[in-house]
């Protein structure tokens, strides 16, 4: 029989689309205001593939990951998930969105983002927000599954979740209560 035991925290990953890079500034601001500080911000990632977005956005499209420093409980996703929904709707301009905002939380052993949208492999998390599976870790990588987003299987993002994962684990050691040492930039 298992033992339930406390589930550990996650890193916060939040991911963002814009057509418009100069909207980058306020949006990472607004998510500081309610996430915290950032412990990684991506380079800019050019957006090139699905014209899934461009109708309603715009093209082309450019994608920013950021890794914030507080850990955040793997429970909290769905109400990350509506206050980026809240920041989209903020955001939006004439009915049509300006950014496209993805939360998620990294695990040492997996990636799930959040979404509204229930499909077969999405697992219930409540308030009308799903559990989206998109990485898993394993071989010193992270591995895609049939339904990965190809964004998140892009080596460049991959590299960003790297380094983030890395950051997760010395901050897991840290609460450990583990030696700390600075963490890899």
């Amino acid at each position: 029989m298992s033992q339930p035991r406390p589930a550990s925290p996650a890193k916060l990953v939040i991911g963002f689309l814009v057509g418009e890079k100069s909207l980058a500034r306020g949006i990472m601001d607004a998510l500081g205001e309610t996430f915290g500080a950032l412990d990684l911000v991506s380079p800019w990632l050019r957006f090139e593939y699905t014209d899934y977005y461009a109708r309603e956005m715009g093209a082309p499209l450019y994608r920013r990951m950021l890794a914030y420093k507080q850990l955040v409980p793997q429970d909290a996703l769905p109400d990350v998930k509506h206050a980026t929904n809240r920041l989209e709707t903020r955001y939006a301009l004439d009915g049509r969105r300006r950014v496209n905002i993805d939360p998620g939380v990294l695990l040492r052993e997996r990636f799930v983002l959040a979404t509204g949208k229930n499909f077969a492999h999405r697992i219930y998390l409540g308030r009308s927000i799903y559990a989206d599976l998109t990485l898993v870790y394993r071989r010193g990588g992270f591995q895609t599954l049939p339904w990965t987003y190809p964004d998140y299987a892009d080596a460049r993002l991959q590299a960003f979740l790297m380094r983030a994962r890395q950051k997760l684990a010395h901050d897991l050691k840290a609460i450990a209560g583990g030696p700390s040492e600075a963490p890899p930039d």
